[in-house]
């Protein structure tokens, strides 16, 4: 992470306004002097206008707004590969002008004879916000050509002009003192679009992140926290800042605690995202660890969004992942009983007891394979369905005639992708839940279907063999159930026993 320098040795600490405007004009002039009449202007040095100090200008416009910054190219470069490469002597407008240009003033007093100082005039940059000629453009800081650079610098540190007021007999004056005794209505304020207000905000955040000052951004509610920081961490992005902002944001998201965690869990493939920017190890983890338990819930989304190393990560887990299942599965399938001598029951030894097995694994094979493939329409549907499409759409005879057959329903969509979360949910239920599958009534009904040994003995003997499958199974399942999230898993249908402590699990370490 680029580490932020301390301002402390660069900037000199300002005290109030008035000791600092009285001490540097006795210096000069070895007394304070007032101008009648005028304005007290005092050069504002310290975030967002740093008049003395600063020597890069961003004019941030949106709307009828516009924010103005005089920042630091040491601070800028230093948090953004964006100002370093675009202030560089390469990449400068002004490279070819040297960076540093050297005047010589003459002074003139009325006792010496003429003097020669040089004076070094330091290198000044300006940027402004540039929206594209497309609408679909994303707004873009763009260098331009300094012209308030000059032997005494910018114009903001020189005081405004003195403004005597007009002389008694002009009669325009008695005009004007006569319209401030009539009330007017104040101006209304310019209304910004909170499009405009975001963009803004987003850019007066990024530089208050780079002067160390805390981002402005909601508290309390953790929606709309979430989409300020999504939308810094992308300005940020577009900077090639996020080394700096990234930690920023990981504090303000982690001051949710549980409030954030549910988040993720309701949102993981979102909050994947932006742990990636953020280079948050906790809210990446979290959200990788959702992402994989129901995969491949969501992958389109993520791989239109993330960067093919984190798509690897992804699928090296879920192959992780499908081992651990298919290694349990393997054990829930070979799980048997036995009969006193020791020997596995058969339907020879002990039908009854081969009876719950098979009862067992029966379930099992329901409940954990996908569903099978529709079969194929018959060729009459078909071609029904293609006639019917073919037909013009103000074709109204079905809704004149609502006795008339109603219309076909379209083909039935493609089974839902949520294989892991559907077995997230059935290991969860043989590991914490036994009681809710093969219970009583379901044993009944399944030792009815075999009249000739029904009985009340029987059943209880049924459901206590059962009973030992289910204890068998739940220590089978344990593996599945351990969770690595730093939130609550209630709830959670997918598989959740990822682990994410690897440095390799979090590419921003390796790239």
């Amino acid at each position: 992470m680029v580490s932020q320098p301390s301002y402390a040795g660069d900037l000199p600490v300002r005290g109030p306004s008035s000791v600092v405007s009285s001490s540097r004009h006795s210096r000069r002039h070895g007394r304070v002097r007032s101008h009648a009449g005028g304005s007290s202007y005092i050069p504002q040095n310290e975030f967002p206008v740093f008049t003395h100090t600063g020597d890069v200008e961003i004019l941030i416009k949106a709307g009828s707004h516009t924010n103005r910054y005089l920042l630091h190219r040491l601070i800028l470069t230093q948090c953004s590969g964006f100002f370093e490469a675009s202030t560089s002597q390469e990449w400068s407008r002004a490279a070819n002008e040297g960076g540093t240009e050297l005047s010589r003033i003459r002074e003139e007093s009325g006792s010496e004879s003429g003097r020669r100082e040089v004076k070094e005039v330091k290198k000044k940059w300006r940027y402004e916000l540039d929206t594209g000629a497309d609408g679909d453009d994303i707004p873009m800081l763009v260098q331009k050509e300094n012209t308030t650079a000059s032997l005494f610098g910018t114009n903001d540190a020189r005081p405004p002009p003195v403004r005597n007021k007009p002389p008694i007999a002009n009669p325009s004056f008695f005009r004007s003192v006569a319209n401030l005794t009539l009330p007017t209505a104040p101006p209304a304020a310019p209304t910004i679009s909170p499009e405009d207000q975001d963009l803004l905000d987003d850019y007066d955040n990024l530089f208050r992140i780079f002067y160390n000052y805390p981002p402005v951004l909601d508290p309390i509610d953790i929606a709309t926290a979430y989409v300020q920081c999504k939308s810094l961490l992308t300005l940020a992005d577009l900077y090639d800042a996020l080394a700096v902002v990234g930690p920023r944001v990981d504090h303000h998201l982690l001051q949710f605690h549980s409030r954030l965690w549910k988040q993720v869990a309701k949102y993981p493939s979102s909050y994947l995202k932006l742990g990636y920017l953020a280079q948050s190890k906790a809210i990446f983890q979290e959200a990788l660890i959702h992402v994989v338990g129901a995969w491949p819930m969501g992958e389109r989304h993520i791989r239109n969004q993330l960067p093919e190393s984190v798509i690897d990560i992804i699928e090296d887990k879920v192959e992780e992942l499908g081992d651990m299942v298919g290694k349990v599965e393997g054990k829930l399938f070979r799980l048997t009983l036995t009969t006193s001598k020791g020997e596995r029951v058969t339907p020879q030894n002990s039908y009854l007891d081969w009876l719950a097995v098979s009862l067992f694994r029966q379930w099992l094979a329901d409940n954990t394979s996908p569903p099978p493939p529709l079969p194929p329409l018959p060729q009459t549907v078909v071609q029904s369905r293609g006639r019917a499409s073919q037909q013009p759409r103000n074709n109204t005879s079905t809704t004149q005639n609502p006795q008339g057959p109603s219309p076909l329903p379209p083909p039935s969509a493609a089974p839902s992708q949520s294989a892991n979360a559907n077995l997230g949910r059935i290991y969860r239920t043989l590991g914490t839940s036994p009681s809710n599958y093969l219970n009583h009534d379901e044993c009944k009904k399944f030792l009815k279907m075999s009249p000739e040994i029904y009985s009340r003995e029987s059943l209880k003997k049924f459901e206590k063999r059962l009973d030992e499958m289910k204890a068998m199974a739940r220590e089978i399942v344990k593996p599945l159930l351990r969770s690595s999230l730093l939130g609550d898993a209630t709830g959670t249908t997918s598989l959740t026993c990822s682990v994410i402590d690897d440095p390799r699990d979090f590419p921003w370490l390796n790239e």
